[in-house]
């Protein structure tokens, strides 16, 4: 335990991206603002504080987590991956081929959310990518193109996509 102005904090390691990260958090910090504000992982969007946009969604332990809701003491020894740990993914190269992404703001989300998507569903038909795209909010694409993306990686094999 560390007192810093009369505030508690505890040191914790967390498994980002493949990496150990250490971090100093107060019992409350969510695991949005310590990606954020601690780590400087910052393509993890921070939008309604809520959960209900998606915006904010991180893979712990391959699920789908809006870390605006969950704490960062709760992820603790725990595979976390962030936007940052999907770079050039199959994923994400289809979002832009496939224009799903509009001004940006929820593509990290849905990025990360769609390639745990493909993960758990390798054969999803449209029904399961429907429902399973209510998790996140686009003000912008109209969700079409999200979900050609999706089908694209499907079809084209990447369904195994590892974190």
């Amino acid at each position: 335990m560390i007192t810093e102005n009369g505030i508690s904090k505890t040191l914790i390691h967390l498994h980002v991206n493949g990496e150990t990260q250490e971090a100093v958090v107060r019992s409350a910090d969510t695991l949005l603002y310590t990606l954020r504000e601690e780590l400087g992982l910052t393509g993890t969007k921070r939008s309604c504080g809520d959960g209900d946009c998606g915006a904010c969604t991180v893979l712990v332990n391959g699920e789908p987590t809006h870390s605006c809701l969950s704490l960062a003491i709760e992820a603790v020894n725990q595979p976390i991956t962030t936007i940052e740990g999907l770079l050039n993914s199959p994923m994400q190269k289809m979002f832009v081929e496939k224009w799903a992404i509009q001004c940006g703001y929820c593509t990290p989300g849905f990025i990360v959310n769609c390639h745990a998507l493909v993960n758990k569903h390798p054969d999803a038909e449209d029904e399961v990518i429907e429902e399973w795209l209510q998790s996140n909010i686009c003000r912008c694409t109209g969700y079409q193109e999200i979900q050609d993306a999706v089908k694209a990686v499907l079809k084209a094999g990447n369904a195994s996509l590892n974190e």
